[in-house]
């Protein structure tokens, strides 16, 4: 298969030859040490903290293992929104400026059965040729056979029928590969997490990027403070969305066009 590259080294031809005949495509020895470390001493405490409110609201059940929204001010989720991984990919899968749908993780561990081991695509909507979503996994440990590298179905993305388990376990790819590296895929493709059969955890980012106009999955700006995004750089602020909101009263609605909820240049 030609769809694992050098993150350094690729170039968007490969990508766009990639993506359209499999889906999926991986770039190695794309995170440095440094980051990995920051990332996995923060997801403890993240975990800890949301496994506590999916059990008080008795949703524990095949969540076992599951970070939703890691993006905060004080987690290394700015620090790696602002490498900008894969930027010039997802612009040109998505057809310009972008935002960020989604932030989460994946501590997968032995005997855990989390939703994500289930066959599944991300976008629950089949869209075909028009692209509105592309998925980011980021690698914290290698990925095996053994501790539950994710099944890929190649050529799936071009599908809109949900495939048997039957043959999707006899056809799909695993994303064998390093720590470090991203997987960078359609969300239209379907895939599932694999069963770990070690003792130690196969951790992962989980993230999700749309064209502006595309609702996500947490109102992000509301979340940071408005105030909060006058301090960010203009690339970061373009990603977490505060140049694509929804105004909430009229005085926030009738604005100056450089002041306005959102901006033109969005889509």
């Amino acid at each position: 298969m030609k769809n694992i590259f050098n993150y350094s080294k690729a170039t968007i031809s490969d990508f766009e030859k990639a993506v359209d005949q499999f889906g999926w495509v991986i770039y190695e020895n794309a995170l440095n040490q440094g980051l990995i470390t920051q990332i996995i001493n923060d997801l403890e405490p993240a975990y800890l903290q949301r496994r506590k409110i999916q059990t008080q609201n008795g949703i524990e059940t095949n969540m076992e293992g599951t970070l939703h929204h890691l993006l905060e001010c004080n987690n290394f989720s700015l620090h790696f929104l602002e490498q900008m991984f894969c930027d010039k990919e997802m612009r040109f899968f998505l057809g310009g400026n972008y935002i960020l749908n989604g932030l989460s993780g994946v501590i997968n561990m032995k005997n855990d059965r989390p939703y994500v081991q289930n066959i599944h695509r991300d976008l629950r909507s089949f869209t075909g040729n028009m692209k509105m979503m592309i998925q980011l996994i980021v690698l914290l440990d290698d990925f095996t056979e053994e501790n539950g590298a994710t099944y890929f179905l190649s050529g799936s993305h071009k599908e809109d029928v949900k495939p048997s388990e039957e043959y999707f376990y006899k056809h799909a790819d695993r994303a064998i590969t390093k720590k470090g590296s991203i997987i960078l895929f359609d969300s239209n493709l379907w895939h599932a997490a694999g069963k770990n059969y070690t003792e130690n955890a196969r951790r992962v980012l989980t993230l999700s990027f749309t064209k502006p106009f595309f609702k996500p999955m947490f109102d992000f700006p509301r979340y940071l403070g408005y105030e909060f995004g006058e301090s960010l750089s203009e690339s970061l602020r373009q990603v977490l969305g505060y140049n694509a909101r929804i105004p909430a009263d009229l005085y926030e609605f009738y604005q100056p066009a450089h002041k306005r909820m959102y901006l033109s240049n969005q889509g």
